[in-house]
């Protein structure tokens, strides 16, 4: 490998051990030498890379959030373009996908929040990307104002957090299924669909 591909290689070992690590030991478990060790690198190969574990941290929930974005957004691409369809698409997809891996689950919505205060300007952002893609999701497909429909997005986007959540926490998980369901009723009453 070239120096570039050995670099390279080392920062994916280190956000691949990371997205399991954080996941299943908890953020505040997973220690920089635990991280490294698993990564195979060394913990000056982690300074290389990274300034701290929040750094780390942001980079794999970015990931995460990027990967949902896709994966919805291909939904509702697909969909039939009524409201209806896109919002069964879209949240069906979604919940399939974030339990389809537990981590993916406990990045999104468990872990970030307990990284502290350093990931709460990243987990905005993150809404406001989320927020952004409801609006165009729906948009001509209802009539309401564009503030009304930021605010309403924000909320929704809130109920989608807290079922995930909740399904994440659940020492009997309801079924996925079911966790669609839900959040598809939500939309569907808050879009008088």
């Amino acid at each position: 490998m070239t120096p570039e591909q050995r670099y390279e290689d080392r920062r994916e070992r280190l956000v691949e051990a990371a997205y399991t690590l954080f996941a299943l030991e908890g953020f505040g478990s997973t220690t920089i030498e635990r991280l490294c060790a698993t990564a195979r690198i060394s913990t000056r190969a982690f300074y290389e890379h990274f300034d701290t574990r929040e750094d780390l941290m942001e980079t794999v929930y970015r990931r995460c959030v990027q990967a949902s974005l896709t994966v919805v957004g291909t939904a509702v691409r697909q969909a039939e373009p009524t409201l209806e369809s896109r919002i069964e698409n879209g949240l069906t997809r979604y919940f399939a996908w974030v339990t389809e891996d537990i981590r993916r689950a406990r990045i999104l919505h468990l872990e970030v929040n307990r990284a502290g205060d350093a990931l709460q300007a990243v987990r905005r952002l993150m809404l406001v990307d989320f927020t952004a893609f409801v609006e165009e999701a729906v948009e001509g497909l209802h009539g309401m104002s564009r503030e009304d429909l930021r605010l309403l997005a924000v909320g929704l986007i809130g109920s989608m957090h807290e079922l995930s959540l909740a399904w994440t926490l659940a020492d009997d998980p309801p079924p996925v299924d079911r966790l669609a369901a839900t959040a598809i009723h939500i939309f569907r009453r808050a879009f008088g669909a």
